[in-house]
């Protein structure tokens, strides 16, 4: 299923809709354990060898996406809010090449049960621009399809969390 964008009052806010054929806690799980997010967290043609963070109020985060000519992108942040297989708060800040803070957004992710399936609304505000909002929202897109993969497969293995 492709996402939807909902219209964003402002440039600030990307929202996107996805329904997944799985659990809330099997679609909780990939967004909390790093042993999921490195198959499905970065655009396609990217992958994650790098996964670290303890998804907990107050915890920290940080990860690294690599291009296929060895560019790594490094991101992370704090978890703001942990409840479990029902939502997500957690800055995102993307890493200059010296080290410093980019731009940091917030990111909502909240999971509604429909009886073995999930839907899942995500939440990223804080857009300097809307280029970054636009690309951003496109990056979440191909992350999603590679999520419905992985869902999939954890599915078909029997795996619930």
């Amino acid at each position: 299923m492709v996402p939807r964008n909902n219209p964003s009052p402002t440039p600030a806010e990307l929202i996107l809709h996805r329904e997944f054929n799985a659990p809330c806690s099997l679609v909780f799980a990939c967004w909390t354990e790093n042993r999921h997010l490195q198959h499905w967290s970065a655009p396609h043609g990217l992958t994650m060898p790098h996964a670290e963070g303890k998804a907990e109020t107050g915890g920290h985060y940080r990860v690294c996406m690599q291009k296929p000519d060895g560019t790594k992108l490094w991101l992370h942040g704090v978890y703001k809010e942990v409840v479990p297989n029902r939502k997500l708060v957690m800055t995102h800040v993307w890493e200059q090449e010296d080290g410093s803070p980019g731009e940091e957004t917030l990111v909502t992710v909240l999971f509604e049960d429909l009886g073995g399936k999930t839907r899942m609304t995500m939440i990223q505000t804080g857009f300097e621009t809307l280029a970054s909002r636009d690309g951003h929202g496109e990056g979440w897109s191909e992350c999603f399809e590679k999520l419905e993969s992985l869902l999939s497969k954890l599915s078909n293995m029997g795996i619930k969390s």
